[in-house]
């Protein structure tokens, strides 16, 4: 395993209590990720290195996609909306099962649909799981029996899609049908050996694997075979996703998390960098990622 030196570079420390799903905007070369707890979306410029808080509500947002006509479509408390370019909120369906809890991370596929997690019940029970969101907004439970859904991808070929079980600690392995959106042949791509928890995902151009891992001060590169190839070393606890970008897609933004609550007091035994966005420049080029059709 090699162990590369890379530069961390801190972008906007806005101590986000769970920062989440950073998601790459490849039409204007912005970045945006979310911070569930605090219900708040942030959006990043990063030649300027200006940032704004573009959503603030009560209902928090586990992880959003853009729609191919740019607007963000939010999957929510129980509930997916669209967020408007001028900023107003339509709720689409409210027709997700309660007792799975909020959303968590999810992505688009090749045809506009998507597939979205969630955390269950609190996230304590294991009532959460997988669901699958098709063109028209109906919305189809895969699964449950999981308490945190997590990271997902697509193999570079389409045939194949990863998830992530953090309950288990597991990453797993699927046939891809990219016609029908089903799901088939379940395998074991990666399991935990420690006490970290792997959280969000992405898949680079050449079939590797990124995991960004929970409580591990770590993201980890896997090769397709499930081969350990390197790990970038973090000062920050709970490194929760990573998505690639930059104008040529060669460079790895990560949130973090264990900042601040709402309410404006600090998590028990964080530091001043934990809610951290970071960019590090890996020279490896990732896969753009799909847009969503609901609706359109």
């Amino acid at each position: 395993m090699n162990n590369v030196e890379y530069q961390l570079e801190p972008l906007a420390n806005e101590h986000c209590q769970c920062g989440e799903n950073p998601l790459w905007d490849d039409r204007r070369n912005l970045i945006y990720w979310t911070d569930i707890p605090n219900g708040v979306i942030f959006c990043l410029d990063p030649k300027t290195g200006k940032h704004e808080k573009i959503y603030d509500d009560e209902a928090p947002v586990g992880g959003f996609t853009f729609q191919e006509d740019g607007k963000l479509l939010l999957f929510r408390d129980h509930d997916i909306a669209l967020r408007h370019d001028d900023g107003r909120i339509e709720v689409l369906t409210r027709d997700i099962e309660a007792q799975t809890g909020r959303f968590n991370d999810v992505m688009a596929d090749s045809q506009g649909r998507v597939f979205a997690g969630t955390m269950g019940f609190n996230n304590e029970e294991s009532n959460g799981g997988l669901f699958r969101v098709d063109l028209d907004g109906s919305v189809t439970r895969l699964w449950s029996g999981t308490s945190c859904s997590n990271g997902m991808g697509f193999t570079p070929d389409g045939k194949k899609m990863y998830w992530t079980d953090s309950e288990a600690k597991k990453i797993f392995l699927f046939d891809y049908d990219a016609e029908s959106g089903e799901l088939s042949n379940q395998t074991e791509f990666y399991s935990c050996p420690d006490e970290s928890t792997p959280d969000g995902m992405t898949v680079d151009a050449n079939g590797d694997v990124w995991s960004a891992h929970w409580d591990g001060f770590a993201i980890h590169r896997f090769s397709s075979d499930g081969t350990l190839k390197e790990s970038i070393e973090f000062t920050v606890a709970k490194v929760s996703s990573l998505i690639f970008g930059g104008e040529n897609l060669d460079e790895i933004y990560v949130t973090t998390a264990g900042g601040v609550a709402r309410r404006g007091q600090a998590h028990e035994g964080s530091t001043p960098s934990d809610g951290t966005l970071y960019r590090v420049r890996v020279g490896v080029k990732g896969q753009p990622r799909f847009r969503s059709r609901i609706g359109l």
